[in-house]
C-alpha cells in the first residue's frame, strides 16, 4: 500500500441535484442517504481501505476548504488541494497527480469523485484491487465501467472491445456522451457498452505522460510544480497554472485519444447520485414505490414519487404519480420525475433572473 494513493475530487456544485445541492453546500457535503454520513465522508471511508491515511488527497474548490476540514478532520493541510477556479476534471487530475508524483514517482493513483454511492463495498474493493494490480504491471489508464441495468439517458457510456480481454480488462473503443432514449436502448441491448463511472486508476507517470502528449495545454501548466508543492509558493503557482489551463474533462482531453485505455466491467451498486431520479433508484421505497424522507409525510393513493421534506413540516399528498417533491424550507421543487434532467436549465434561468440566493 506504500505506493497506492487516492485522489478524491470534491469541487463540483451538483447543479442537477438542486435545490438540495447549493453552491455554498454542494451534494458531496450532504447526508443524502440519511445514514449519518455525508457522501464525501463515505468516500473517504472507502479510500481508507485502499490507501494509508497519509496517501489520501482531496482536491476541491477554495471555497470548500473549511467544509472539507470540518467533515474530514483527520486530513492534514497538505492533503487538501485548493483549486482557485473550476476548470473541469483534466486540470483537477493534472494538479493532484503531479503533486502525488512529486512525492512518489512510483505512485499508483485511484481517482474517485466525492459524491458517488457504492452499495456493495466488497465488490468495489475487489475491482479496485484488480485495477491497482493491472496498472502496476502495465501502462494502462483504467476507467471503471458499470454494467448497465437499464437504458439510462443520464449517464455517459464506454464502448469496449470484447476481443481484447487481458485478465479482466478490455480495450476501450470509444466514449459516448449521454444519449437520447433510442440510442440508450441501442447501447443497452448491444452488450458492448458500460456506464462511465468517472473513476480512474493509473500510475502517476502514465497519466502525466498522457497529459503532456494529448493535452499539453493542461499538462504542461504543472511542469514545474515539484519546485513549489508543499511550500508557501504552491498557492501562487497553482493560481498561475489554472489561469492558463483549458476548461476540459479528462475524458475529452486524454481518454478519448490515448491508445492504452482499458475498462473493467463492474457491478457494485453504483450511482453517481447526479439527479433526483438516480437518488430515487437508490433509495429505500414503500410498497407503492415511493421514496420518502421526512417524519411527517402522509401519502395516499400515490406511487413512484421522490419526496424529501424537513422533519418539522407536514406534507400530505394524494393521487400523484412519478413526481419529485423536494422542500428545503426556502425552496419547494415539484417536477415530473422523467423531466428532472431539465433542472440544470432551471438553475441557469434562475441565475439570469438574479435569483442567485436560491442557488
Amino acid at each position: 500500500m506504500n505506493n497506492t494513493y487516492v485522489s478524491i475530487m470534491a469541487g463540483g456544485i451538483g447543479s442537477r441535484f438542486w435545490p438540495q445541492s447549493r453552491t455554498k453546500l454542494p451534494k458531496q457535503f450532504l447526508d443524502i442517504m440519511s445514514t449519518g454520513q455525508t457522501l464525501i465522508q463515505m468516500t473517504y471511508e472507502r479510500a481508507l481501505k485502499i490507501a494509508y491515511p497519509q496517501n489520501i488527497f482531496v482536491i476541491t474548490n477554495e471555497e470548500y476548504i473549511s467544509l472539507v476540514n470540518e467533515q474530514l478532520p483527520d486530513l492534514k493541510p497538505n492533503q487538501i488541494l485548493a483549486e482557485p477556479v473550476r476548470r473541469n476534471t483534466a486540470p483537477c487530475i493534472a494538479y493532484a497527480c503531479s503533486k502525488i508524483h512529486s512525492l512518489n514517482n512510483d505512485a499508483t493513483i485511484v481517482v474517485v469523485p466525492s459524491d458517488h454511492l457504492i452499495l456493495n463495498e466488497t465488490r468495489y474493493m475487489d475491482r479496485m484491487s484488480k485495477c491497482i494490480t493491472f496498472t502496476r504491471k502495465t501502462n494502462a489508464l483504467i476507467t471503471l465501467g458499470i454494467k448497465p441495468t437499464r437504458p439510462s439517458t443520464g449517464y455517459g457510456y464506454i464502448q469496449f472491445d470484447e476481443e481484447t480481454k487481458n485478465d479482466s480488462f478490455y480495450k476501450v473503443i470509444t466514449f459516448a456522451e449521454k444519449p437520447d432514449a433510442e440510442m440508450a436502448k441501442t447501447f443497452y441491448k448491444s452488450g458492448e457498452f458500460l456506464w462511465n463511472s468517472g473513476m480512474f486508476v493509473w500510475k502517476s507517470k502514465d497519466i502525466l505522460e498522457a497529459l503532456h502528449k494529448y493535452l499539453p495545454e493542461v499538462g504542461d501548466c504543472f511542469n514545474d510544480g515539484h519546485l513549489y508543492y508543499n511550500t508557501p509558493k504552491e498557492k501562487d503557482f497553482i493560481a498561475t497554472a489554472y489561469s492558463q489551463c483549458t476548461n476540459i474533462s479528462i475524458d475529452y482531453g486524454v481518454m478519448e485519444k490515448a491508445d492504452n485505455v482499458y475498462t473493467i466491467p463492474s457491478e457494485f451498486g453504483w450511482s453517481d447520485i447526479g439527479s433526483w431520479k438516480s437518488l430515487y433508484e437508490a433509495y429505500q421505497k414503500d410498497y407503492l414505490g415511493n421514496a420518502v424522507s421526512g417524519k411527517n409525510v402522509r401519502v395516499y393513493d400515490s406511487s413512484n414519487n421522490m419526496i424529501m421534506m424537513p422533519n418539522d413540516k407536514l406534507l400530505v399528498v394524494q393521487g400523484i404519480r412519478n413526481l419529485c417533491i423536494i422542500d428545503t424550507k426556502d425552496v419547494l421543487l415539484i417536477c415530473d420525475m422523467d423531466k428532472e434532467q431539465e433542472i440544470k436549465q432551471i438553475t441557469m434561468d434562475l441565475k439570469q433572473a438574479d435569483l442567485d440566493y436560491y442557488l
